[in-house]
């Protein structure tokens, strides 16, 4: 009998211990997910279209915001035609708007990005058909515009690059010389192989990434072009240890620069000197369309990407359908370091990334799915933005839109770790409260 007791007593014991150990293991492989909240979501705009493409925090605590607008009308103002213009919004620490202009010609003027510039004032760059008012020069179809700005929003100096076809920019960047980097797109076709590697050898057809140095005043220091005879498009670029660069878009092209394409279009990540020179060239991808569109460093060294993937092969392990977004951790050799998928089975996609005072990362895009990592869908693309830390795990996400087409541009964390995430709004319903005209500029805070 009193065997059979310490045999019992036994058996509870372990029973005990086991659900403990279990509660205990579970409680510490679940991660703690931050109370992330919607503090507000705000449409700007006009009777015609608008939108956001560009959010960067500023040394007072707030934020700054490039986009385009087209309205004449509702928040809008100082705008002399309908044209489409560079549309710039400076917001303080609490939320409130300090100023807003906009900048261009009599035709087609959009922004694609800006930085707040190490005097206070700001950079900002988009394309043009412009050759009035603002905009200097026009050489033939879309320029680089890029325009220095002070700190209240007066143009200081602006200039223009392009040649006779459609050559457009997506981003800038200050260099560790108070100069700038600046880099898209040039039609190598149209230009005729101007761009300066203008030899008959290294001329191609098609679009290629297109790089400009300027110094601390916008005057051209050296241009050049890299890429294939098909398409090669770049979207960022960021400064290296060394002093060279990093320059990241997508390239269906497989001859010329283009050494070893996986599929269709690929992320195509190049370094190249101070100078110019193609240091060393890397696709990574799988055999359907694969499109990197935003880079930043990391606090170990190396470098992510983000962007988009509809492959399900070779670099990529693992789809959850139709397109997911793809991060990728690379190290300054270009080796790849790790990957990850976010999403679910229809189409996800990534476009901006931006580092967090943790050491994370926020990202921000546009998602059609109610599966995988995602919960719910209003309708259509809904914007998307979402917190990995710096292993790619995946935070938090929150998804805000209604029955037409949301979608995030851009994201950045501010001085008090609040979130700004811009974009724009075709909606009127669910999340979005009012649409202002056909497409609104899109804001969206969180605490």
């Amino acid at each position: 009998m009193y065997k059979s007791s310490l045999h019992h007593l036994f058996r509870v014991f372990l029973i005990t211990f086991f659900l403990v150990s279990c509660s205990e293991d579970k409680d510490n492989s679940t991660p703690q997910i931050p109370d992330i909240e919607i503090d507000d979501v705000k449409t700007l705009g006009g009777s015609k279209n608008e939108s956001a493409q560009a959010v960067v925090n500023t040394t007072d605590g707030g934020y700054a915001i490039l986009g385009h607008a087209q309205s004449m009308d509702g928040d809008v103002t100082n705008k002399s035609n309908e044209s489409y213009d560079y549309w710039v919004l400076k917001y303080d620490s609490t939320n409130q708007l300090q100023w807003q202009k906009t900048y261009g010609g009599s035709d087609d003027d959009r922004g694609a990005d800006l930085i707040q510039t190490s005097d206070g004032g700001y950079a900002i760059i988009g394309k043009s058909k412009s050759n009035d008012l603002e905009v200097s020069e026009n050489a033939g179809f879309d320029d680089f515009w890029v325009s220095k700005l002070d700190s209240s929003g007066s143009i200081s100096w602006e200039y223009t690059f392009g040649f006779a076809g459609s050559d457009t920019p997506y981003s800038i960047i200050q260099t560790n010389d108070n100069g700038y980097l600046l880099s898209g797109v040039l039609d190598v076709s149209a230009s005729n192989g101007q761009g300066d590697r203008n030899s008959a050898a290294s001329r191609h057809a098609g679009g290629d990434y297109w790089v400009i140095k300027l110094n601390a005043n916008g005057i051209k220091q050296w241009s050049n072009y890299y890429g294939g005879n098909f398409t090669d498009t770049a979207y960022d670029a960021i400064q290296t240890e060394d002093d060279g660069y990093i320059v990241i878009g997508s390239s269906d092209s497989n001859d010329v620069d283009v050494a070893n394409n996986k599929g269709s279009y690929d992320f195509w990540v190049i370094k190249i000197s101070n100078n110019g020179d193609l240091v060393w060239e890397k696709s990574f991808g799988g055999s359907e369309i694969d499109e990197a569109h935003a880079i930043s460093n990391t606090a170990d060294g190396n470098y992510i990407i983000v962007g988009d993937t509809r492959s399900n092969d070779l670099d990529i392990s693992q789809n959850n359908g139709a397109a997911d977004l793809w991060v990728v951790k690379i190290n300054p050799e270009g080796t790849l370091l790790w990957e990850k998928t976010l999403g679910g089975s229809s189409f996800d996609v990534g476009r901006a990334i931006s580092k967090t005072q943790d050491n994370g990362f926020l990202i921000s895009g546009s998602s059609r799915s109610t599966d995988g990592n995602l919960t719910n869908n209003k309708g259509q693309n809904d914007a998307w933005v979402m917190k990995i830390n710096n292993s790619g795990n995946l935070e938090w996400q929150k998804t805000i839109g209604g029955s037409e087409v949301d979608f995030f541009y851009d994201v950045v964390e501010l001085n008090d770790q609040t979130i700004i995430a811009v974009g724009d709004s075709n909606s009127s319903n669910e999340d979005i409260l009012e649409n202002k005209g056909f497409t609104d500029l899109l804001i969206l805070k969180l605490q």
